[in-house]
């Protein structure tokens, strides 16, 4: 990478798109769904998600984890997608015309439900964008209807997830005021801590458990394409702050990336 001067990063609503502007369905796709998808069974199983439910999915996004649970719930049962940036509801109702799913731009923190209504409470890759996680998730208790579950799904360590980690670190060695936001993917990491917000938050019966997937970039050139079109924390940063030349990985070298 070569540094240019810097502007400052309009992080936008959810820190994910800037404000007044679309999301690139492409890349979107490229950088996180094809990976946050791989995760999303078990976040369903987590939930218990079952037909006939009513089932509100925080930080919704382009409705990556919506999508699977409109199938689950069934003619008989509802999805929620809530995100407080309007840019990306507008990508998941795109995606769900005629369904059973209604879109609410709102703050997770704050939700504009009455107590107990919910079925199910999900968040796939979003809990960690939260500025108070803990206020995020007695939000998704107060709606829950007794004795059913809530289930989040956050990313491990950037060590652990090097297509993210590795990033964050490159750009926070040259944008070290933001490196606090530029890492938040991780600061979930902890079993123990994330176990901890979820006990202070009134939730019993708490499981946490690391899961592990695999998927591929043919080359050093595709996973490049992804993040230079996509939306996200890393993305907008380094579009507000950057020009490239990346170097591409030599013969035999391994483009494999694990979560």
């Amino acid at each position: 990478m070569e540094q240019t001067p810097t502007t400052p990063v309009d992080w936008g609503p959810g820190l994910h798109v800037t404000a007044g502007h679309g999301v690139n369905v492409a890349g979107y796709e490229r950088y996180l769904g094809r990976w946050s998808r791989l995760f999303v069974p078990s976040l369903l199983a987590a939930a218990d998600v079952a037909a006939g439910h009513r089932v509100l999915d925080v930080a919704t996004g382009p409705g990556e984890a919506a999508g699977f649970a409109l199938g689950q719930v069934g003619r008989s049962g509802l999805v929620v997608g809530a995100d407080v940036a309007p840019s990306m509801l507008d990508v998941a109702v795109g995606r769900f015309a005629g369904q059973r799913f209604v879109p609410v731009a709102t703050d997770g923190q704050a939700l504009p439900f009455a107590d107990e209504v919910f079925d199910s409470v999900i968040c796939q890759l979003g809990l960690m964008f939260f500025p108070d996680p803990g206020r995020g998730l007695q939000e998704f208790r107060r709606v829950l209807r007794p004795g059913r579950r809530a289930a989040v799904c956050v990313i491990s360590t950037a060590r652990r997830a090097p297509q993210w980690g590795i990033l964050a670190e490159t750009l926070s060695q040259y944008l070290p005021d933001e490196r606090d936001v530029l890492h938040l993917s991780f600061a979930l990491a902890n079993p123990t801590g994330l176990e901890s917000l979820f006990a202070s938050a009134g939730f019993r019966e708490i499981r946490v458990h690391q899961e592990t997937r695999e998927a591929r970039f043919d080359s050093f050139a595709e996973y490049w394409a992804s993040f230079e079109t996509a939306t996200g924390s890393l993305p907008q940063a380094y579009r507000a702050s950057w020009t490239s030349s990346p170097r591409r990985p030599g013969p035999g070298q391994d483009s494999t990336f694990r979560i």
